[in-house]
């Protein structure tokens, strides 16, 4: 019953950053997920995959998980290396380089 504490990334479609600087606690499956012979479900019988807790901050995350006594992991976040522009970037006044077609 180990968790891994970790803060998510931004979906392909998203631009904006939210839901990006909470962090969350997910536990790891513990068994295997099985399926259902007669309709082709699939299933588990480990509840705490369900469970996912946010936190404001990984500390928060990491006390809550010692307090009761849960074996973790925490992987740090991969930050973008370089600066998102928008398109009415192209177009400033105060532009550093010329832009011409």
């Amino acid at each position: 019953m180990s968790a891994r504490i970790f803060r998510p990334a931004k979906s392909a479609t998203q631009s904006g950053l939210a839901r990006t600087k909470a962090w969350t606690l997910e536990f790891d499956q513990e068994t295997p997920r099985e399926i259902e012979p007669l309709m082709g479900w699939t299933s588990s019988g480990d509840t705490r995959q369900q469970l996912r807790l946010t936190f404001d901050t990984c500390e928060e995350a990491v006390a809550y998980a010692e307090r009761e006594g849960i074996p973790y992991r925490v992987d740090q976040p991969h930050d973008p290396k370089r600066r998102a522009m928008s398109y009415s970037d192209n177009f400033k006044f105060n532009r550093s380089s010329p832009w011409t077609h």
